[in-house]
């Protein structure tokens, strides 16, 4: 049984610039099975009137497959403690290997969407958006020089925030 409540999104105040240097997880399922990556971008916010998560995701991730074959992800936020494991899982691909197990997590499954046991707090989100980013919109040209010398430009995800669970 899982230790997780439902809170009200109006109770959640993330401190997004307090999570610039910690990692998430971002999951989601296809064809009954879930994956998951590592991610420290993003934010969260108010867009069409709507609680929204901001998610980007590199073309040959993995896991971009998984959240485009379905409506809905999950966003996945751990203690320090957990920090070694989310490094692998960031570092090596579903494709390759069960990586969920071999770090030693748990996954959940909340209406098909997978979080996992060890986090403190997983946030639901339906996808409303999603475009990829590209070069000709970048003002500040060091950008792609600093982030994208391969010139795989992140995919932008707006998300509707349906659920949020805590510990």
């Amino acid at each position: 049984m899982t230790q997780f409540k439902e809170i009200n999104i109006k109770d959640f105040t993330p401190d997004a610039f307090g999570l610039k240097n910690k990692w998430m997880l971002i999951s989601a399922q296809k064809d009954g099975k879930a994956n998951t990556m590592t991610a420290s971008w993003g934010g969260f916010g108010v867009m069409w009137n709507k609680e929204v998560v901001f998610v980007v995701i590199r073309p040959q991730r993995y896991t971009k497959e998984f959240v485009d074959n379905t409506d809905f992800f999950s966003l996945t936020f751990f203690d320090k403690q957990y920090l070694k494991d989310l490094g692998y899982l960031g570092k090596v691909s579903g494709r390759d290997e069960d990586k969920i197990a071999r770090a030693g997590f748990h996954t959940v499954m909340d209406n098909s969407i997978p979080y996992f046991e060890e986090a403190h707090t997983a946030i639901f989100a339906k996808k409303l958006f999603v475009q990829p980013l590209s070069e000709a919109s970048f003002l500040d040209k060091g950008i792609i020089d600093q982030w994208y010398p391969e010139k795989d430009f992140h995919y932008l995800y707006v998300a509707e925030v349906t659920k949020i669970l805590q510990k």
